[in-house]
């Protein structure tokens, strides 16, 4: 494999180079990417079981605290002190909030935090979608200019063999592999991902559902 890449290499020209080049820059950024967002969801989901105990702590302080040493990502947090902001009469006497009903302004705000956080979760994901999805057609180019190169050469010297032919041919299918073994990772990880992703957006989505429901009616409780 190593003999044969070193005998591409050296009869390419500057375009097959170039082609090789890209595999290898689309590979680092998505193994950065993966690295990245592994260490990232690692964390969120290891976050996740403490909401839970977060509605069983004996008061909002508690709480928060709580998730602050859980929730290194702050996703979950986030969305906790967004609700005890809007909550707070001092913080909405200096907004328009001021007028609106509070399930209204709670409403809007968790929908904010909502939207951050997904957009923070899933950055990066339509990157490791693109390399998995163009790599194979990346390194499917390597192969044909190689190949494309392989019989011009051939053809110029004026004898075409059988055994001539075979070994640039072979060569140049090593783009093809390399645009697979670069796309394979990118694929598998943008599937795991998303899966976790959708797990952690549905618990954010009730975790916002319950701090509005709880917030709404301590605020009422507390107007009567």
């Amino acid at each position: 494999m190593s003999t044969a890449s070193s005998q591409y290499w050296e009869q390419s020209d500057q375009f097959g180079h170039a082609i090789a080049y890209l595999l290898l820059l689309m590979s680092l950024v998505s193994w950065t990417l993966i690295l990245a967002k592994m260490w990232s969801f690692w964390r969120v989901r290891n976050a996740a079981p403490t909401i839970r105990s977060f509605w069983l702590a004996p008061g909002i302080d508690d709480a928060l605290a709580l998730l602050r040493r859980a929730d290194r990502e702050k996703v979950f947090l986030s969305l906790a002190h967004a609700a005890v902001q809007v909550t707070s009469h001092q913080h909405r006497l200096a907004t328009l909030s001021v007028d609106s009903d509070i399930s209204d302004v709670l409403t809007r705000s968790l929908r904010q935090e909502l939207q951050a956080a997904t957009t923070r979760l899933e950055n990066g994901l339509t990157v490791l979608a693109s390399v998995g999805a163009t790599a194979p057609f990346v390194g499917l180019l390597g192969t044909v200019w190689g190949i494309y190169h392989a019989l011009t050469s051939i053809s110029a010297s004026g004898m075409v063999q059988i055994d001539q032919l075979a070994g640039p041919v072979g060569e140049a299918l090593i783009m093809t592999a390399l645009g697979l073994m670069v796309a394979i990772p990118a694929v598998l990880a943008f599937n795991a991902f998303n899966r976790i992703n959708r797990i952690t957006l549905a618990e954010l989505d009730g975790f916002a559902h319950d701090l509005h429901a709880h917030f709404c009616r301590l605020h009422h409780n507390h107007a009567v």
